[in-house]
């Protein structure tokens, strides 16, 4: 475990809300990239897997949790996305 590793987490893990709150709040997913969602979930999921295969302590929660936030962005994403001819 890392001091550096955590700040990380927190530091990213913050930010996540935000966008997550935004979005509800005003159902506009303009300027967001589903591709780099997924690629920042599938980096936290490499994340996740590395600590429970190698280092399991507790900061292993937070590559879950940033990795769930990750995920509920790109679901809101997929849900008020733009639709072709509307």
């Amino acid at each position: 475990m890392s001091i550096f590793e955590i700040l990380m987490l927190v530091c990213f893990g913050v930010s996540w809300p935000v966008s997550i709150a935004k979005t509800l709040r005003t159902r506009v997913v303009a300027g967001k990239s589903p591709v780099f969602l997924a690629i920042v979930c599938a980096g936290y999921a490499f994340g996740l897997a590395h600590k429970l295969l190698n280092d399991r302590d507790w900061v292993t929660a937070l590559y879950a949790v940033n990795m769930a936030m990750v995920a509920a962005d790109l679901a809101l994403y997929m849900r008020y996305r733009p639709q072709p001819g509307r």
